[in-house]
């Protein structure tokens, strides 16, 4: 990549592409919502949707046998995915693709599971269920995480910046509703804990943001770009109490 004048997409990919995880979130947290799930070595068919660079993916891959396709928008993304596939000896039946997700490239109900962590908010948690629904097999299972609020009280400084970024924040009650009212059987949620953030998240990413700044010195978007990531941090730090990442986890009715 150039050094000049780089967009806030070109930043977005150079401060994630190399980072293990594109969002909050741990090996950990996945093997924990999959284990809510039934009997594994039934399950062929897997999507993991805005996969990113594929950690979780490749962790389902440690777990089930079948075939895993995970689609990202940025191709960046799914480069590192078919790479480390490849170099994991899965290249055979974990393939990523370049796609989005509200346009989905599978067959009307040939998944047996949907996977999607940190981005079914990017087109809306009740818009996401209920569209990919149509895409699993009856009694395929989805499993996502979406930022919830996690307390009654609602910080209107977090409202603000969830929004202003694209996504709402409802409780988790709220969400539980929404999904069974898609036609899903509920079966599990809970929060991911604090080290999702902070320790698998915000400490590496703030080691590739300062380099942005000595890569790209006084370049305006540069900084602006850096100020917004370290303000979410500021955020967390103050009000993380109050909401969070929260795995999701149905069966199709």
């Amino acid at each position: 990549m150039e050094n000049k004048q780089p967009s806030i997409i070109d930043l977005l990919i150079e401060t994630h592409v190399g980072l293990e995880r594109q969002g909050p979130g741990s090996t950990e947290t996945t093997c924990k919502a999959l284990g809510f799930l039934g009997n594994l070595e039934q399950i062929s068919n897997t999507a993991d949707l805005g996969c990113g660079s594929g950690p979780q993916t490749m962790e389902l891959a440690r777990h089930l046998s079948g075939s895993i396709v995970g689609l990202d928008m940025f191709s960046d993304f799914i480069g590192v995915l078919n790479e480390n596939a490849d170099k994991q000896g899965v290249g055979d039946r974990v393939r990523g693709i370049v796609g989005s997700m509200d346009d989905l490239p599978f067959e009307e109900e040939s998944l047996d599971l949907i996977w999607s962590e940190g981005a079914i908010d990017n087109i809306g948690f009740e818009k996401g269920l209920a569209h990919w629904r149509g895409f699993l097999k009856k009694g395929g299972y989805l499993a996502v995480t979406c930022p919830s609020w996690l307390t009654a009280e609602h910080p209107a400084v977090i409202e603000g910046f969830w929004s202003d970024a694209g996504s709402g924040l409802d409780s988790v009650e709220h969400n539980v509703a929404i999904l069974q009212a898609c036609g899903y059987r509920f079966i599990a949620s809970f929060a991911l804990p604090e080290y999702c953030w902070t320790e698998k998240y915000f400490v590496p990413r703030e080691a590739v943001l300062e380099g942005l700044l000595k890569k790209y010195p006084d370049d305006e978007t540069v900084e602006a770009f850096v100020a917004e990531n370290r303000y979410e941090v500021d955020l967390y730090s103050k009000y993380g109490q109050h909401y969070g990442y929260v795995f999701y986890i149905g069966q199709k009715l």
